[in-house]
């Protein structure tokens, strides 16, 4: 009975082995996927990491000089690339019009005696206009000019500003605050989540519309077999493209340090490819064309990726937002992604994320099955 049931066992193996290199063999075929498989982990990576910055860089700014003292000039001096362009002088009645064009981010008024008050320890203020239509730019630009400014007052009086604490901030794990750290590994994450979908459900819609899956209706495989083929075939190619993508873009010609262990990482993200990859056969068993199925795929990609983490914390979120997104397996990888990657985890620490994956992969690998029998069954 044992050696019957190896048997049985390795002739199971054997079948999804050679299903899933009929699955590679069909991608090899296709080179629209291929095309999308190369772009999304090479120049896409870069483009949106170099490009989509979040810290201030050559914001436009202008000045109101109604002092035109040496310390307003001064102040108008400070302002320097390559946060922020030169400031252009302009007059008090053509602040309006500037903003609404949004021709400048920034617009600071200086007062007339603004010198003279501050020398006579009047505590003189301006007024910094923001154009906050550029969020991320206005909080950061705002912050900048306003440590800027203050300074370069402080060194031109000669006075010092007494401060009740002593505040010294540290940036971990992104010392500069570059942008691009954060945005090209997130970029990695969210690219291995859409492909997952698509091409595992991409493969199940060309069987239906190549009327190949009758012929796997005769063949002596189960629906189990058909599905874990598609999965490891489509993963393993992901997971190819996934490393390259960290090593040769990320690493390599972006610059970015990964602090942990790839290995780990890799291995989560296979574990997490079974419950995306069940997810994109899933929705694929409820299209019934590729059309239908991009229409479906879209939205469903849109909320994963917008409400996984990668973009905004989860913290920020709404209480019941976050318990509904705890069902998807998108938020428990970016987080297990930036704890490994950023910040250098071990297994101990992401191990709770990694039994979630399994759990949430259990389901939609349970779910994708039942639907697909029922798919199997009508074809039939």
């Amino acid at each position: 009975m044992a050696s019957r049931s190896m048997k049985s066992l390795s002739a199971r193996i054997a079948r999804i082995f050679r299903l899933g290199v009929k699955e590679l063999y069909s991608l090899k075929a296709d080179p629209v996927l291929l095309f999308l498989i190369v772009y999304a982990f090479s120049f896409a990576i870069y483009a949106v990491s170099t490009g989509a910055k979040m810290e201030v860089e050559n914001a436009a700014v202008a000045m109101v000089d109604e002092d035109r003292s040496l310390l307003s000039t001064r102040l108008r001096d400070a302002i320097l690339a390559p946060y922020f362009k030169e400031p252009v002088l302009i007059d008090a009645d053509a602040i309006d019009g500037m903003m609404d064009s949004g021709k400048y981010v920034f617009v600071i008024e200086i007062p007339p005696n603004f010198e003279t008050d501050a020398i006579a320890g009047k505590k003189p203020s301006l007024q910094i206009n923001i154009d906050a239509t550029a969020m991320s730019q206005a909080g950061n630009g705002a912050s900048y000019l306003q440590s800027i400014l203050l300074q370069e007052a402080v060194t031109a009086l000669k006075t010092s500003a007494s401060q009740p604490i002593d505040l010294v901030v540290r940036a971990k794990f992104n010392p500069n605050l570059v942008s691009a750290w954060f945005t090209a590994l997130m970029q990695v994450i969210n690219n291995v989540t859409m492909l997952a979908v698509i091409l595992t459900g991409a493969a199940l819609i060309r069987e239906r519309e190549h009327g190949t899956i009758e012929h796997l209706l005769v063949m002596p495989v189960t629906p189990v077999e058909i599905m874990l083929a598609k999965i490891w075939a489509n993963g393993l190619v992901i997971i190819v493209a996934a490393t390259i993508s960290l090593v040769a873009v990320v690493e390599r010609l972006l610059g970015v340090p990964v602090a942990g262990s790839l290995p780990l990482f890799l291995a989560a993200s296979t574990i997490y490819l079974f419950s995306v990859t069940s997810l994109g056969i899933l929705i694929a068993t409820a299209s019934t064309s590729m059309a239908q199925f991009g229409l479906i795929v879209m939205p469903v990609l849109i909320v994963m990726e917008l409400l996984s983490g990668s973009t905004t914390p989860m913290e920020s979120m709404p209480g019941w937002l976050q318990t509904i997104m705890q069902a998807a397996p998108s938020p428990h990888f970016v987080s297990l992604s930036q704890a490994i990657l950023y910040r250098g985890a071990g297994l101990d620490i992401v191990w709770p994320q990694i039994v979630a994956l399994v759990l949430i992969g259990a389901v939609y690998f349970a779910l994708a099955t039942l639907r697909f029998r029922k798919a199997l069954l009508s074809a039939g």
